[in-house]
């Protein structure tokens, strides 16, 4: 029988004065807390598994309430998401559901959050994001990572490698903007590997260090030490990750 494993954690960095991330896994979610250890968790394979990031988005006011909203919302559709149409929709209705909360407090007005994740189906993984938070895949062959997620970011000058601009969000605005989900469908094995992330550890920490730490370590260990390369690289902002592998 296969197996999901996913192995999770949630920081400030050393920068931020308070988290902003959420993450969801399954019907877990971690809404803008910190976690002392990477936490692991199994699921047989069968139900849809949800499993994201959202970061929300700094320098607007409570990106930890949109980011929370969105990752509850995903928790509790996961196990309808089935289909790269059911996914879309459900990222729709968090768009939806975080306007809503603003129009409610004045206090909320243009709240925003990326999100970024994948749902592991028993055959095939459907990568989604909405802004800049990403979903990287380990080359089987171990010779790195790659990015299965699309940015929603403005093209970026030369020589400049990161921005913190997104052209599109989960909320974000002060009236209401509707999104255009990136929803792929990638295959899915066994030994298969993927990071979800926000960009508080692609922004700091290089793809091929990234793809260095998972060659050299798996599960709890490994996103460990991803969340170490960013804390060394100055831990500039939230740093919210988790690993997902299928294993038999």
């Amino acid at each position: 029988m296969r197996y999901i494993t996913v192995t999770a954690l949630s920081h400030t960095g050393l920068i931020r004065e308070h988290n902003e991330d959420s993450l969801v896994v399954g019907p877990w979610t971690l809404c803008g807390t910190v976690t002392e250890n990477p936490q692991t968790l199994v699921f047989p394979m069968g139900t849809p598994l949800v499993v994201a990031v959202a970061d929300g988005i700094g320098g607007q006011p409570a990106g930890e309430v949109a980011s929370a909203l969105t990752v509850r919302q995903l928790a509790s559709l996961g196990p309808s998401l089935d289909s790269e149409e059911a996914v879309r929709d459900a990222l729709v209705l968090c768009n939806h559901a975080v306007y809503a909360a603003a129009d409610r407090d004045p206090a909320l007005t243009a709240m925003g959050t990326t999100v970024a994740g994948a749902v592991v189906l028993p055959d095939a993984l459907l990568v989604f994001n909405v802004g800049d938070s990403r979903v990287l895949e380990a080359d089987g062959d171990g010779d790195g990572v790659r990015q299965v997620s699309v940015d929603d970011s403005p093209p970026l000058r030369e020589g400049q490698r990161t921005t913190s601009l997104v052209t599109q969000a989960i909320g974000g605005a002060t009236r209401f903007c509707a999104v255009t989900p990136h929803v792929t469908t990638a295959p899915l094995a066994v030994g298969s590997r993927y990071v979800v992330c926000t960009d508080g550890l692609t922004d700091p920490v290089l793809d091929d260090e990234i793809g260095e730490l998972l060659r050299a370590h798996d599960g709890g260990r490994a996103a460990f030490e991803l969340w170490k390369a960013a804390i060394e690289a100055g831990g500039p902002d939230n740093i919210t990750l988790a690993v997902i592998g299928v294993v038999e």
